[in-house]
């Protein structure tokens, strides 16, 4: 398809593809965007930083040779980062992409960013170092408290103490609207739970064969241990495996489980959005993201 950059559609159509870690969301973006002649705009709040590849399951070079990927090592691991921020970048993006007669495919678990983009969130001014840095001193439980003594909505994720930080910055978001962006068709992958586990499993083992121990030991010695990039799941836990105070069986489980239970809690956040096409079958939500290109004037891609 090519579309005449000085005849803008309003809004461009998109393509969405949600759904919990390990569900084989990239893989589907991989297999539309090579058919429908489209571009990845990942949606990750650890795939953003420059330097974590193996940790953050970062779509390899091989696959970014395929396909162009977008919003991808934006920042230092010790350089501050919100959803604010991927929104500006992100509607920059699918402007670049549509506007070259492509298809952008929104794709990732992290689900404020999705929403930041299909809701049009608004937020409020970055935050204020000094009144962060006391913020960032309080326990998880202060924290919560001061959501609810102030009336502030926790967060979807009100385990994550950095998103309960920013909850409190911004008094809750200045605007959350559930009137979905136009021209936009989201998509959600489900797994049954024993697939799912067998998933990570799997790409545990991988991350481990690819290398991801000296990417800890690297990127703790560079950046420090407390920078707010180690908190992932598999810095945090292995860090403990570089230093020598836990086996690396015992941090795999570890790992495994915690990457279960972010899965529950983003499969939460995206419950909650009626818009969402839900399907087991990756064959099924092709097949209806094709269907939703097709309507959009965007054929498939010959070379295919």
């Amino acid at each position: 398809m090519q579309i005449n950059p000085l005849h803008k559609p309003e809004p461009w159509p998109l393509v969405v593809i949600v759904g919990p870690t390990g569900s084989g969301k990239s893989a589907l973006a991989m297999h539309v965007a090579e058919k429908l002649d489209g571009e990845i705009l990942c949606a990750d709040s650890r795939t953003v930083y420059r330097g974590m590849d193996v940790g953050t399951a970062k779509p390899t070079p091989a696959d970014q040779t395929r396909v162009r990927h977008h919003l991808l090592d934006l920042v230092l691991p010790g350089e501050a980062f919100s959803a604010a921020t991927f929104k500006e970048l992100a509607l920059r993006a699918i402007d670049d992409v549509a506007s070259r007669g492509k298809l952008p495919i929104l794709v990732g678990g992290t689900g404020l960013y999705i929403d930041a983009v299909i809701f049009d969130y608004s937020f409020g001014k970055k935050a204020d170092p000094a009144a962060r840095e006391a913020l960032v001193k309080m326990t998880t439980e202060d924290l919560i408290d001061l959501c609810q003594n102030r009336g502030i909505p926790l967060p979807a994720n009100y385990h994550n103490k950095r998103h309960l930080v920013r909850a409190v910055e911004l008094g809750g978001l200045l605007k959350e609207s559930r009137e979905i962006r136009r021209n936009t068709i989201v998509v959600g992958i489900t797994m049954e739970r024993a697939t799912l586990l067998q998933r990570i499993r799997a790409r545990t083992a991988l991350m481990i064969q690819e290398g991801v121990l000296a990417e800890v030991e690297r990127m703790g010695a560079t950046y420090g241990w407390e920078s707010e990039a180690m908190t992932g799941n598999i810095y945090r836990i292995f860090k403990e495996v570089v230093h020598g105070t836990k086996t690396l069986e015992t941090a795999t489980e570890e790992f495994v489980a915690s990457d279960m239970r972010l899965a529950k809690r983003q499969m939460t956040w995206f419950k909650r959005n009626p818009h969402i096409f839900w399907s087991s079958d990756p064959v099924e939500l092709a097949a209806t993201i094709e269907q939703f290109a097709h309507e959009h004037g965007f054929m498939q891609d010959s070379r295919v």
